[in-house]
């Protein structure tokens, strides 16, 4: 009877486990921290310091600190919320600063944001409308910073998730007449800062 010979079988079992390659899956970037921001570091939105026009926002914009994921309320542009920050005609403006520097840091990307003004303009509007008026509205259309804009020309600034209204004048019948037309631009949030009696009689005591 010959001899079959027969190569011994590895059982499966003693092969180790098999090393199958994950696929579709991609590590998440994580979101980079900025440091600490000098006194010569301007905000978003502001020209920096000295006449030279400033870098394009995505150099001289500090991206927003890192922040847990949480869900966005629904926006709604026919009924924004509306904010009013209380503050002295002439502290308006540095009133509107700090509201737009909060929702930064709470993770609100530069271009959800419009700046208003009612009476004297932010310091970066006057700069970058001395390089012209078609210039100074692309970058608006670019929407990838803070754009801050006078309340005379709010019919030609375009929709944004937030507005902040500065106002910022003494003329009430000029915060009357921004402030329905600022609550139609905001998508989802409308901050006034200013003086709230004022406000109030503007917008028939409805904020």
């Amino acid at each position: 009877m010959p001899l079959i010979s027969e190569e011994p079988q590895i059982p499966e079992s003693a092969q180790g486990p098999r090393v199958t390659p994950a696929t579709g899956r991609t590590a998440p970037t994580p979101r980079p921290v900025p440091g600490p921001r000098s006194a010569a570091t301007p905000r978003p939105g502001r020209p920096g310091p000295g006449p030279a026009r400033p870098a394009p926002p995505a150099q001289r914009a500090h991206p927003a600190p890192a922040a847990p994921a949480r869900p966005q309320p629904t926006e709604n542009r026919s009924a924004p919320q509306v904010q009013l920050i209380p503050a002295p005609v002439a502290g308006a403006l540095d009133a509107a600063e700090e509201a737009v520097d909060l929702l930064l840091e709470s993770g609100r990307a530069p271009g959800d944001i419009l700046v208003l003004t009612t009476g004297e303009q932010h310091p970066w509007a006057v700069h970058e409308l001395s390089f012209g008026e078609a210039a100074y509205w692309a970058q608006q259309d670019a929407g990838d910073d803070v754009f801050f804009a006078d309340a005379s020309a709010v019919d030609r600034a375009k929709p944004r998730p937030v507005v902040v209204v500065a106002a910022n004048g003494d003329a009430g019948d000029a915060v009357a007449r921004a402030l329905p037309v600022a609550r139609d631009r905001a998508a989802a949030l409308l901050i006034v800062c200013g003086d709230p009696q004022m406000i109030n009689s503007a917008l028939g005591a409805g904020v």
